[in-house]
């Protein structure tokens, strides 16, 4: 269980970061280099690289060097943490909120 913890803190933490979440969409169409991936954002390369780390760290890119170019792609799978942790909390406050709305109505009633 510990390490799941970790998984989805990783996951949401690099989420939580719009860069990375650029670099995440930007990489859904096609894998890129790190110059075609860093070109639309200003900032300086080695602090771009810090993003690319992250995301390669929490398992949602990997990348392959092929001579001098790193080229990065897309692991959607790693995604599917995040979607299952959202869809039980969707789940229990679906619950929940139709609990509230049962015992709402069932106090209505009961007025006169």
């Amino acid at each position: 269980m510990a390490s799941a913890a970790v998984a989805i803190d990783g996951v949401f933490r690099a989420l939580a970061d719009p860069t990375r979440r650029q670099v995440l969409e930007r990489l859904g169409r096609s894998p890129g280099s790190v110059s075609e991936l860093a070109a639309p954002f200003e900032m300086a390369l080695p602090s771009f690289l810090e993003h690319l780390r992250m995301l390669e760290g929490c398992g949602l890119v990997r990348s392959k060097k092929t001579g001098r170019v790193r080229t990065y792609q897309l692991v959607p799978k790693r995604l599917q943490v995040a979607e299952d942790w959202l869809a039980k909390q969707r789940t229990l406050w679906e619950r929940r909120l139709d609990q509230l709305d049962a015992y709402l109505l069932e106090l209505k009633e009961t007025q006169p």
